[in-house]
């Protein structure tokens, strides 16, 4: 595997790990028993932390990275075992 395609592929995980991450630990106002702003969204978070989620996030993309990396070298789920058409065509009744 190529390096650039390395950094791609983590990048990818990352952005999805980010939007897996997000919603875990944030309390609403109402959950947290804090007074809203004047014009403050009732479901605007009242917690919110950048650095836990970008540390959250990091982790999580990292494990993601590496259990991907080591079934790329390993071969562990392979691209012929997850062909379903061939499913398709077995013959009924065998």
């Amino acid at each position: 595997m190529q390096l650039t395609s390395a950094i791609a592929i983590y990048v990818l995980l990352w952005v999805l790990s980010a939007f897996l991450v997000m919603p875990f630990g944030v309390k609403s106002p109402h959950e947290s028993g804090e007074e809203l702003v004047p014009g403050q969204a009732e479901g605007a978070p009242s917690n919110f932390n950048p650095r836990r989620i970008l540390l959250r996030t990091t982790i999580v993309a990292t494990i993601l990275f590496v259990l991907y990396y080591l079934n790329y070298v390993n071969r562990w789920i392979t691209t012929d075992m997850l062909d379903f058409t061939r499913l398709l065509n077995a013959p009924v009744g065998v």
